[in-house]
């Protein structure tokens, strides 16, 4: 039995034009981030059987413009919320590095546990709360299309976890705003990826 996952980044929001970590922070969409979830909708079309969303306002705003003409919204799910990242939350990466550089370069070079400060700790924490949330969607819902909203980092940290990289993976992983990354679980315990940070539907 094929089970579909489409992971989707958020809209941009302002913080995002400025390059600082959000983390926990719940921020709106921009502008810019409701015209992006609008191509969105055109690009699914409503064609999935569920959808799910971070409790954050950027990523639910994002969901519910995907649901605008169909007769269906978007369920909440706490375990898929972004990453908290502590003491970075609102930092630059240039401030993060001018501030915490030991704990910068852990985060960037350590491939068991990825550790920041504060916050929700490791990367690796984060991989085993998005990769559970993940597989019990899976679980719950097999042979369905199912969208999932959330945000780049915690969707970087399910797939170290899915696939059981190295923590430092997440370094070089790139996701934008509104980017879909597409899976398919079948009987194996590790689904295929299908596709990775698919932005087409911003250029149409």
């Amino acid at each position: 039995m094929k089970t579909e996952v489409y992971l989707v980044r958020h809209g941009e929001t302002e913080w995002n034009k400025l390059g600082k970590f959000q983390g926990s922070t719940d921020l709106e969409l921009s502008e810019e981030g409701i015209r992006q979830a609008q191509c969105l909708k055109d690009r699914f079309q409503g064609d999935f059987d569920y959808i799910f969303s971070s409790p954050l306002k950027r990523a639910f705003h994002t969901a519910s413009i995907i649901c605008e003409d169909i007769d269906m919204k978007p369920v909440i799910v706490d375990e898929i919320a972004e990453i908290n990242f502590g003491a970075w939350e609102g930092l630059t990466l240039k401030d993060i590095k001018e501030k915490y550089p030991e704990d910068l370069h852990a985060w960037r070079t350590d491939e068991i546990n990825g550790p920041f400060t504060g916050g929700e700790l490791s990367t690796r924490n984060a991989s085993i709360r998005a990769k559970n949330a993940i597989y019990d969607l899976v679980d719950k819902y097999q042979g369905s299309k199912i969208v999932v909203v959330a945000h780049g980092g915690i969707i970087k940290a399910g797939l170290i976890g899915l696939f059981n990289w190295r923590m430092n993976m997440y370094q070089s992983l790139n996701l934008n705003n509104t980017a879909v990354t597409h899976l398919v679980f079948k009987d194996s315990p590790y689904p295929v990826i299908m596709s990775f940070n698919d932005t087409g539907h911003l250029e149409k």
